[in-house]
């Protein structure tokens, strides 16, 4: 039998199927989609069976090492979506492959050098034999942390054969044991109890205990439930009385959190309207693409909730999106309330053995839903129901790494696959989505109110201008400050909102203009004020702040723009009464940092939540009476033609934390430009009139929706050469596209140089192009060689959504 075999070496060479021989003790176990390890050249690796055959045309096949699993953990199904994923996102087939799969099921690769005769130690110099004088292997990585260089003395005695580079692939994956304790015989209990002396009390007390509950415990366990110790335990072990084992058990995040079951609210007569058509696509078996047009509150998650309910009935599976940590939460405890041990959850705030404990549970059809992040999209489910994907419109859902996929593309892929419902839900859906929705690729459904007639915010709008010439130079308008000073004394809670983590912008001498910049990229260095330190948030360069300018050597230098911590420095010293949680990249840094926070602010221990994007949404607490937003044209001269749509889309959302239950509620925006329709729409929660007026704009531009784009990026340490380089990949580009298509470039990327590497792209815009594909996969064949040097990077992004 011959397997083809996709190996993990990601490199234009070999992206495609080797042949391998299995041989024949292998035979019954191989199975398609098996992770298998393989000789490949001098060293094994990992790769995935994708197909088998009787035969091959090479003369000499060389046989498979070894299988890593017991059942495939690829589907015939995802083994197809890679496929696509390949030929859609431009990337190698094992890139492919592998976003699919947790973290654990990538193969760790381990070089040794190993001796290879005992006998013949005395052949290698010296300084290389005491290396090897107790030991036959030494991990590669020992001589390379070594600073003295003994690369040389290891080729020579390699080429004499005295050693061998040996490379070893290693499974991350671990599994959780815990100790357990158990009778040796359970019928024997009693009659060992009798034989006991009456100084053994302590131990009869344990016997006792296995009489009631005769099952394994873990010692831990029977420590506290028989109030014992370790001691008595061992005595009772030595006495055969008792044995001693190891038993996996699975990690589960959230094991020590109790859920208190919900049942389905009954729904309001907007949200059966809107449930219908789906439940007639689940009964049908049909493959629609629905969009939930529904504002902040008006009842979203509760229509999720009964639909899963529908294809759980019916023994399918449903897979859920959120756009990020941040998210889950709350979306985690309503979907456990209602499901309970029903659900697995995937998102980056697990560590990596629960992550693969979570994707286990899956794999094996022991539950039923996910949640989770953009990756989870990949759950390997053998018969899904129903895919969600909530907050359509986030930028999270664009890979904007290898491979380059949004999430949203590749539920279309499998909700076909299934024929079954995907439900896109959002409050203001991306103009690409609400487009397809109004021209009827996708089916519109709107929500236009919230539950129980509970009343949108009322907007007001800042201009700091007038602030400042009316001489408040403060961060807060007078209009926010006395509305947090009434909250305040009220007992209700604050959002405050600003899309700046550290202390300030950029520090800048106000003698020469001279701004502190990162040594490795074109991007000013933010002030953090815990550390004391200049970084950049892009490389992760970071320096002393310094005393005097390093150009004039003046003191007059400060800090400029205001980020996350300052603004909470700055409320402490206006309301000094104020408790005050700060939610940002840095404040929850460490495992389950966002739950707790927010259960801090949920049990009412803060006044004032204040935070960057990761608040905006999602959020659902009784108490918030008032959202703040204190720079709302952050966002809006960045040099990117989504800024407006993001703008908008951030201050919708963000207001929507306010007045979503009894309390009605207030939000102050302030701005420099509140002129611009994306943040004026925002006083009427007026979606559909910034969709038209955005939709102009774009038009003009010829930007998507209208067209399509793709970048391609060339990046090198020198300048010269990147611009050689695309300039060249321009002149391809408007050579072999048609006359329809639109090339944009060379030019500097927005960033010009990040990772002391400059970068410059070219930009084509494009309706219809049969052959871009494979114009972008020749780019890439010729410059095959130079990529796999290191030195020059070329990405391709179709439909990029950052365009720093």
């Amino acid at each position: 039998m011959i397997v083809k075999v996709v190996v993990d070496v990601p490199t234009g060479g070999t992206d495609r199927l080797f042949d391998y021989k299995v041989p024949v003790h292998l035979l019954p176990m191989i199975e398609i989609g098996m992770r298998v390890i393989v000789p490949f050249g001098p060293r094994k690796v990992q790769g995935f069976v994708i197909s088998t055959s009787e035969e091959t045309e090479l003369e000499t096949v060389k046989e498979i090492a070894e299988i890593l699993d017991v059942t495939p953990v690829l589907t015939d199904e995802l083994l197809q979506l890679g496929e696509w994923l390949t030929n859609s996102a431009i990337c190698f087939k094992i890139t492919a492959y592998q976003a699919m799969l947790p973290a654990a099921l990538r193969a760790k690769y381990k070089k040794e050098i190993k001796l290879v005769d005992q006998n013949r130690i005395l052949e290698i110099p010296e300084e290389l034999r005491v290396w090897f004088e107790h030991r036959d292997v030494v991990d590669w990585e020992e001589f390379k942390s070594n600073h003295v260089n003994l690369l040389p003395l290891i080729k020579r005695a390699i080429s004499m054969g005295v050693l061998e580079a040996v490379y070893v692939v290693k499974d991350k994956v671990t599994y959780k044991k815990v100790k357990v304790v158990e009778p040796f015989c359970r019928e024997d209990l009693s009659n060992q109890l009798m034989h006991l002396g009456n100084r053994a009390a302590k131990q009869k007390e344990v016997i006792e205990y296995f009489i009631k509950f005769p099952t394994a415990v873990p010692i831990t366990d029977l420590i506290e439930q028989a109030e014992t110790t370790r001691g008595t335990i061992k005595a009772l072990i030595e006495k055969n009385v008792l044995v001693e084992k190891e038993l996996e058990i699975s990690r589960d995040p959230y094991a020590n959190r109790s859920f208190k079951r919900t049942n389905p609210l009954p729904l309001t007569r907007n949200q059966k309207k809107v449930i219908e058509p789906i439940y007639h696509t689940i009964e049908n078996q049909k493959h629609e693409t629905f969009l939930i047009h529904g504002v902040t509150g008006s009842g979203k998650t509760e229509i999720y909730l009964q639909s899963i309910s529908k294809v759980i009935g019916q023994e399918k599976e449903a897979i859920v999106l959120v756009p990020e940590i941040s998210l889950t939460p709350q979306m985690v405890q309503r979907f456990k309330e209602r499901f309970g041990s029903l659900v697995a959850v995937l998102h980056s705030g697990l560590s990596v053995g629960e992550k693969y404990d979570e994707w286990r549970k899956i794999h094996n059809g022991s539950v039923k839903v996910v949640v989770g992040a953009r990756s989870a999209v990949f759950a390997p489910f053998k018969n899904i129901g129903i895919i969600i994907i909530d907050e359509e419109h986030e930028a999270t859902y664009k890979q904007e790494e290898n491979p380059r996929y949004h999430a949203r593309d590749v539920a279309i892929q499998r909700a076909s696959y299934y024929n079954c419902p995907l439900i896109l839900g959002s409050a203001t859906p991306s103009l690409e989505t609400y487009a397809r929705a109004k021209k009827g690729v996708y089916k519109l459904l709107s929500m236009l109110e919230r539950v129980n007639d509970v009343t949108l915010p009322t907007v007001e709008i800042v201009d700091m201008r007038e602030e400042l010439k009316s001489g408040n130079r403060s961060m807060f308008s007078k209009l926010l400050f006395d509305k947090l000073t009434d909250r305040i004394s009220r007992g209700e809670q604050s959002v405050l909102f600003l899309n700046r983590r550290g202390y300030s912008t950029f520090v800048m001498c106000r003698d020469c203009g001279y701004v502190a910049e990162c040594p490795h990229c074109d991007i000013s260095l933010t002030y953090h004020q815990t550390s004391r330190l200049l970084k950049c948030h892009y490389c992760g360069h970071q320096e002393n702040m310094p005393k005097t300018c390093s150009s004039c050597n003046s003191e007059h230098i400060r800090f400029f723009g205001s980020g996350t911590q300052k603004v909470e420095e700055e409320i402490t010293k206006v309301l000094p009464g104020a408790r005050v949680i700060r939610m940002d990249v840095d404040t929850t840094r460490k495992k389950g940092a966002h739950e707790k926070l927010l259960t801090a602010f949920a049990q009412g221990k803060a006044d004032i939540l204040l935070g960057t994007q990761m608040i905006a949404k999602g959020l659902d607490f009784p108490n918030i009476t008032l959202v703040g937003v204190l720079a709302a044209d952050s966002m809006l001269h960045l040099p990117d033609f989504r800024a407006s749509e993001r703008t908008f889309q951030l201050l919708t959302q963000v207001s929507g934390r306010a007045g979503r239950h009894k309390l009605p509620g207030e939000v102050v925006i302030q701005t420099y430009t509140p002129e611009h329709y994306s943040i004026d729409l925002v006083r009427q929660h007026d979606y559909i009139a910034f969709f038209e007026r955005e939709m102009s704009v774009r038009k003009l531009q010829n930007y998507p929706p209208y067209y399509f784009i793709t970048i391609v990026q060339v990046s090198h340490p020198e300048i010269t050469k990147v611009i050689e380089v695309t300039e060249r990949i321009g002149s391809f580009l408007r050579r072999s596209l048609s006359d329809k298509a639109i090339v944009l470039g060379p030019v500097a990327s927005p960033i010009a140089r990040i990772k002391d590497r400059y970068r410059y792209q070219c930009m084509i815009k494009y309706k219809n192009e049969p052959t871009l594909l494979a114009v972008l996969k020749e780019i890439n064949e010729n410059y095959k060689r130079e990529t796999q040097q290191g030195t020059l990077q070329i990405s391709i992004d179709k439909n990029p959504f950052v365009l720093m």
